[in-house]
């Protein structure tokens, strides 16, 4: 990626504040990446760097903006298999198997989703001048599912807002131990680190955690088991893991927040990204993504029919 100039005239007699003029100049760039140009010196007003995002803009004015190119990440494309559900000029919708990472982090350099997802689609780098090009939404290692990366800066916003103002449906299915105690129900719970294990997350007060709200509903019963569409309001940390062991059904395999054993020898946690439903354009249709449940979870239900 190389460095992009781009100059902008300014001509109110009403004023107005630097980053808002921006924001109408670059729609594709969020006001927080817009915020951060500014305070890094890489806007200029009148050839004169500007470092407060509030900076009033006066009568007739030169903006210049010196977009720069995306942090060197070290990410290398790796050529891995992708299950691609859906893909255009502007977002990929992927499968992912449970045992991918999504992004490089300490311990987990290679071998991610992002990796394999440069190796496809390279112009994917420096997408929202991050080290985690593309991304609007995570899951963790050991969950299945669908995953949407945008393609471009304008996608990657539109996207996140939808996420952000929870115009996204997001529908998981997990398989649990036990039965919760209504075949469908609200959990409304706030969220925050587990001050035992930081490493964790747990149900907390509000003062120490943010909103939690998820939805489940019984798909099919077990002797020992429940089979659960949960559909969550919002984004929190391991939020469906959290609140499902809150109410005494851990999801199955689940080793952190459920039994140290896993039951079935699922070796993953039994939590899959089923349905997605969002727009991909301003104005455009809701578009739902599904993905089929993986062999490994399939057999386990099979196998607990049998009994």
């Amino acid at each position: 990626m190389v460095e992009r100039k781009l100059a902008f005239q300014f001509a109110d007699p009403d004023g107005e504040r630097l980053d808002h003029f921006l924001v109408t100049q670059l729609p594709e760039f969020s006001r927080a990446r817009l915020q951060g140009l500014i305070r890094d010196g890489h806007v200029l007003v009148n050839g004169v760097p500007a470092h407060k995002s509030g900076q009033r803009l006066e009568g007739e004015a030169l903006v210049e903006v010196v977009v720069p190119p995306a942090e060197d990440s070290s990410l290398v494309p790796e050529s891995i298999p992708l299950d691609i559900l859906y893909e255009d000029k502007n977002v990929i919708v992927v499968n992912k198997p449970a045992g991918m990472v999504v992004h490089p982090s300490v311990g987990h350099g290679h071998g991610t989703l992002v990796n394999a997802v440069l190796a496809h689609a390279p112009t994917l780098e420096g997408v929202g001048g991050e080290v985690r090009p593309g991304l609007v939404h995570r899951l963790d290692k050991d969950t299945s599912g669908v995953i949407i990366l945008a393609k471009n800066d304008s996608a990657l916003l539109f996207l996140q807002k939808q996420f952000q103002d929870r115009h996204v449906e997001k529908v998981y299915q997990a398989l649990v131990d036990g039965r919760p105690p209504t075949p469908e129900g609200r959990i409304d719970a706030p969220i925050g680190r587990d001050p035992r294990h930081r490493q964790r997350m747990a149900v907390t007060g509000e003062a120490k955690g943010r909103q939690g709200v998820s939805e489940y509903r019984t798909l099919e019963e077990f002797n020992d088991h429940t089979l659960l569409a949960v559909q969550i309001m919002t984004g929190r940390t391991h939020q469906i893991r959290v609140h499902l062991a809150f109410l005494g059904t851990p999801v199955t395999g689940d080793t952190v927040y459920g039994h140290k054993k896993d039951p079935l020898r699922l070796g993953r946690q039994f939590l899959h990204a089923w349905r997605l439903t969002l727009r991909l354009v301003p104005d455009g249709k809701e578009l739902t993504f599904e993905a089929p449940l993986p062999i490994e979870l399939t057999r386990s239900l099979e196998t607990l029919r049998k009994y």
